[in-house]
């Protein structure tokens, strides 16, 4: 399968969300991308403090979901879409898997909210495993894939042969202006990414916003932890991998015996 994985700009509006995610989604098809994959909350946008985004409805977010559903079909390509979403329950961070002929699978919850989160969001509950194409897959949002990698291993060891981690972890404003993947003097978040495809045998794809100061970028991590491919920092674009679900074997996560931890 060959998967993509976007890096937009911050979306000015839910339009220029929309204008963006069109722009990235025909991108990735015209390179025979099955699935592309977008950051966290990309509709309306991650609430940022530097930031003025536009407020989200039940109505606009439908109205938004509907015409994500159009582009995939338009483009025969599946996409991964985080969006503020509103259900009886309450007000989610979530992200729709949308199919190539513009079916809503389904929706995985962010669950573990970071601390700055709680009073935004409340958390979801449930995990979920979605397939397309014959591929198998997890979702896991920001800060869980981070510092919860329960949430990876929860997939890895459901069938999952890879979890997709849209996050937003950058500014506009200020920060530093890293130039080498993985270097070792930058913040951990490259590093967590590598270790949740190692410690599970199984690729771990990663979509992060263009910004001048991210603290990571988008990549796709191999099972053994080889970074396939990852973005230029603070380009907006479409990174492309072909992944082998074969060499996705779980292995790692297979072994893991739940019973010592009772």
């Amino acid at each position: 399968m060959k998967i993509g994985i976007a890096s937009p700009p911050f979306p000015k509006s839910i339009s220029d969300g929309l204008y963006w995610l069109e722009k990235l989604v025909k991108n990735a098809a015209e390179k025979q991308a099955e699935i592309v994959c977008f950051p966290e909350s990309y509709i309306p946008g991650y609430p940022l403090e530097e930031l003025t985004i536009e407020t989200s409805s039940p109505e606009k977010m439908q109205h938004a979901l509907e015409k994500a559903c159009t582009i995939a079909a338009d483009n025969n390509i599946a996409i991964i879409l985080p969006m503020d979403w509103y259900t009886p329950r309450g007000f989610f961070n979530i992200a729709h898997v949308i199919s190539n002929t513009g079916e809503v699978l389904g929706y995985q919850t962010k669950n573990q909210l970071d601390p700055t989160e709680d009073n935004i969001w409340i958390p979801g509950t449930e995990r979920s495993i979605f397939e397309i194409n014959g591929v198998k897959f997890g979702i896991t949002i920001c800060h869980e894939g981070f510092r919860y990698p329960e949430s990876v291993r929860w997939a890895a060891r459901h069938g999952a042969t890879i979890v997709f981690h849209p996050h937003c972890n950058c500014s506009n404003v200020n920060g530093a202006k890293l130039v080498e993947y993985r270097n070792r003097n930058s913040p951990y978040y490259e590093q967590a990414i590598m270790m949740r495809a190692l410690e599970n045998t199984i690729y771990f794809a990663s979509a992060n916003y263009s910004s001048h100061f991210p603290e990571s970028v988008s990549s796709i991590i191999a099972p053994d932890g080889t970074c396939l491919v990852h973005e230029t920092y603070g380009k907006t674009g479409v990174i492309m991998a072909e992944i082998d679900p074969m060499q996705a074997t779980g292995l790692l996560a297979k072994r893991f015996k739940p019973e010592l931890y009772t």
